[in-house]
Formats: C-alpha cells, structure tokens, sequence
C-alpha cells in the first residue's frame, strides 16, 4: 500500500469507528460492520453520508451492500473519488 492509500484507509477507519462508538484496534479491513461490530442500517447511512462530506464525494445508497467492511468501504470511496 502506498503512503496516500494508507492514509485514507486510516481516515475512512477513523470515521467508521466514530460513528460505531468502537476502538480502532477492534476493527479489522475485513471485519463487518453489522455481524462483528453490531452497526445498523442508520448507522451505514451515516457512514455513508460521513465519507461523502470528509472525500467530497457522491456515493449512490445502492452501494451500500458493497460497504460491509473497510475494505468494500475503500473499495467504494475510491471507484467515487476515482482513485484508481
């Protein structure tokens, strides 16, 4: 992973643990929000809309499924942010 990359992981970790009221080492790339950590379908809203504000980014609530983990999270900030 390149600094940069590292770097918004981070951030999209810290912002996912904010608003799940959970520690950063409880949160793993692949662990998932709603069985591991106990998250609802409010709290990935705010996840989302959270992301939108810090990236400056659209992301459509059908992608919501994909955003289960930090990983799919990534995945999605950065297909809208067109990091790739």
């Amino acid at each position: 992973m390149t600094a940069m990359v590292e770097e918004r992981v981070s951030r999209i970790k810290e912002i996912v643990c904010d608003i799940l009221e959970i520690e950063p080492e409880e949160v793993t790339q692949t662990s998932l929000f709603k069985e591991d950590h106990n998250a609802d379908s409010l709290r990935a809203i705010e996840i989302l809309a959270s992301l939108e504000k810090e990236f400056d980014v659209t992301i459509d609530q059908s992608e919501l499924p994909r955003m289960v983990n930090i990983e799919g999270v990534y995945a999605v900030v950065a297909e809208s942010a067109g990091w790739n």
